[in-house]
């Protein structure tokens, strides 16, 4: 699973609408050119082709007084939201993911309603365990991995991550059941996205052929 198109058809849908420019600016603000394969050029191109899937609709709009060609407004349609919302409870729930995929998941969590996000996680447990279990059919963690050599070691960081998600998880899990962060339909959302005009102190400042589109 790719986080760009969950990463892009969540800025678009936060904003309600928004140009390529925005998208790329909010995806800075959130740090993804850092976590993430979110660049420029990566952006525009998953833009373009998710408009040509249908999951966003492209509105061209007049340039400006000022001159310069037409920008291009994104807004998420039906068939968009529907994909948002299946990439994120996959990448909430499956445990053989990039750092990316679980980065993005939890940057959208708030997305779902609080019972549904805590549900996805103790499947994401579940799974997990389901995984443990397999390794340990041949590993024997207590008996540490040099009972296969030096390969032991592959054993025993495989235990040890699936292990430190575990926890990480279930204090999630409390968190959010104690009442933690705005889910959906709950009240006003956290606001994660620039205002128009506002500076972006994380930019890259980097420019690109798509920034003008």
């Amino acid at each position: 699973m790719s986080a760009i198109r969950l990463l892009v058809l969540g800025a678009v849908r936060q904003h309600g609408r928004a140009h390529g420019y925005q998208v790329r600016n909010d995806l800075e603000y959130w740090g993804a050119h850092e976590w993430s394969h979110a660049k420029p050029g990566s952006i525009y191109h998953a833009l373009k082709q998710m408009a040509k899937q249908g999951l966003l609709h492209a509105h061209e709009i007049a340039p400006s007084t000022a001159g310069g060609p037409p920008r291009t407004e994104y807004e998420i349609t039906q068939a968009g939201t529907e994909e948002f919302l299946r990439l994120l409870r996959e990448a909430l729930t499956s445990y053989d993911q990039k750092m990316d995929v679980k980065s993005a998941a939890l940057g959208f969590m708030v997305d779902l309603p609080r019972a549904e996000a805590v549900s996805l996680l103790k499947e994401r447990i579940r799974r997990i365990e389901q995984w443990r279990a397999s390794v340990t059919e041949h590993y024997v963690p207590e008996e540490g991995p040099e009972q296969l050599g030096h390969i032991g070691e592959i054993m025993n960081l495989w235990i040890h991550t699936a292990d430190a998600e575990l926890a990480w998880i279930q204090g999630l899990i409390g968190r959010v059941e104690e009442g933690a962060y705005t889910f959906a339909g709950e009240g006003e959302p956290f606001v994660g996205v620039l205002a128009e005009g506002a500076e972006n102190p994380y930019a890259t400042g980097e420019r690109h052929p798509g920034d003008a589109s």
